[in-house]
């Protein structure tokens, strides 16, 4: 949501009283974010526009037979059983009660069941800590990298000084990567040569950003595949030693899942969450997907948050994550 995130002021900015930005601002930035959602999750509104449309053309009263249809319907979205069972256990104890209940009545109840599962309370971000570390986690091709280097730009943005980390020494490409992006956006990374300790990295890495006195250290870690037990346990040693230079580092751990993945990214989300305690999600390449009901099914399994989801290629297409602006956008 919009909230979390914190500008940092300058010592002129400090001293004037705290503007609140006008209602026209404001309705003009929520109306561009809704339109940015919906143009990022086309894909998925129209599979289920194409479904749930001729269902709730007709505003008629609901039995246990639409029910299961309306479920049928949700799961092919890639929104989990557990997921549907939740979306739908209101509407199904009024209909088992025989309590009358329009199809408007349930379209409306599920869009506020999906909003209450995705608003979810998270603090500030970026981190308050000085500096606040964050870790970048998730498999190879979720687009870690790419991602990191557009919360850069959001983050330098709003006046924050950013480092990274290129802890993702398994992969020269990687460091490479990072390099061209921190040219292209304008941030130092700290490196070590391919095949380096990742541990030893990240030491140097924030040690570094100590010294600067830098505002935001981002850690890009291997694209480990989660069912390798020693890749696993050098994520859990890069965390260690973060916290070892850095008061209670990692400040926040965000799992980077690619949407297009659909249900495997609840097993993704699972097994890293049994590594490391894992604080909030970046949903990459939705307006790649008509499975975009994975974002909902994560979030509602994991209570984990979403801080960013990916609509499109270019830096502001990493969207600051809006419950009712996904909620509105997704449902026809």
């Amino acid at each position: 949501m919009l909230k979390w995130f914190r500008r940092k002021k300058t010592e002129a900015e400090a001293e004037k009283p705290l503007e609140r930005p006008t209602e026209a601002e404001t309705s003009s930035s929520e109306i561009k974010l809704w339109q940015k959602f919906r143009q990022g999750l086309s894909k998925t509104r129209e599979r289920l526009k194409s479904s749930l449309g001729e269902l709730f053309e007709v505003d008629r009263l609901v039995d246990a037979a639409f029910l299961e249809e309306v479920e049928e319907i949700l799961i092919t979205a890639d929104l989990g059983i557990e997921t549907v069972n939740k979306l739908l256990e209101p509407s199904r104890k009024k209909v088992l009660l025989g309590e009358p209940l329009k199809t408007s009545e349930l379209r409306q109840g599920l869009k506020e069941e999906m909003l209450r599962m995705l608003s979810l309370e998270a603090p500030p971000f970026p981190p308050e800590a000085t500096p606040g570390v964050i870790f970048f986690i998730g498999v190879n091709g979720v687009g870690k990298t790419t991602t990191l280097a557009k919360v850069a730009w959001h983050l330098k943005g709003r006046g924050f000084s950013v480092l990274a980390v290129a802890a993702d020494t398994f992969r020269a490409a990687a460091i490479e990567q990072l390099e061209t992006w921190g040219k292209r956006v304008g941030f130092e990374v700290i490196k070590q040569a391919a095949g380096a300790d990742p541990g030893a990295v990240v030491y140097q890495g924030l040690q570094a950003a100590q010294a600067r006195g830098v505002d935001v250290v981002l850690v890009d870690t291997a694209g480990r595949l989660h069912t390798k037990y020693n890749l696993i346990e050098e994520l859990k040693k890069m965390v260690r030693v973060a916290g070892k230079v850095v008061s209670q580092a990692p400040h926040e751990n965000i799992l980077v899942l690619d949407a297009t993945t659909g249900q495997n990214a609840v097993n993704q989300a699972k097994l890293f969450g049994q590594a490391v305690k894992l604080d909030s999600l970046i949903i990459t390449k939705m307006d790649g997907t008509a499975k975009g009901g994975i974002a909902v099914t994560v979030a509602h399994l994991f209570k984990l948050p979403i801080r960013f989801i990916g609509l499109g290629e270019k830096m502001e297409d990493l969207a600051p994550f809006n419950p009712k602006a996904f909620v509105d956008a997704l449902l026809p």
